[in-house]
């Protein structure tokens, strides 16, 4: 487990987690990753697009971020996907 609790930190603030942990970003979720560091909550609204699409669309392209990091992060914006 690692010792951040992800849970308590808004969509801008797991985009500073994975830019900190993902130093090289997939050029794909760049763009989905920019729009998160806006948000504050799954419900929030980035131009045309809501919350809830930019994570399905950063999630579709961080495939290649791993670790335990990635994995908490990804489980993290999962679950915040289904409420």
């Amino acid at each position: 487990m690692i010792a951040t609790d992800y849970k308590a930190e808004t969509l801008d603030g797991l985009a500073r987690i994975i830019r900190n942990d993902w130093t090289r970003p997939y050029f794909g979720a760049v763009p989905y990753l920019d729009a998160m560091g806006t948000l504050a909550s799954i419900g929030d609204v980035y131009g045309c697009d809501d919350g809830r699409s930019i994570v399905l669309y950063f999630l579709s392209n961080a495939t290649t971020w791993r670790g335990p990091v990635a994995r908490e992060v990804k489980a993290e914006l999962k679950r915040r996907m289904k409420r």
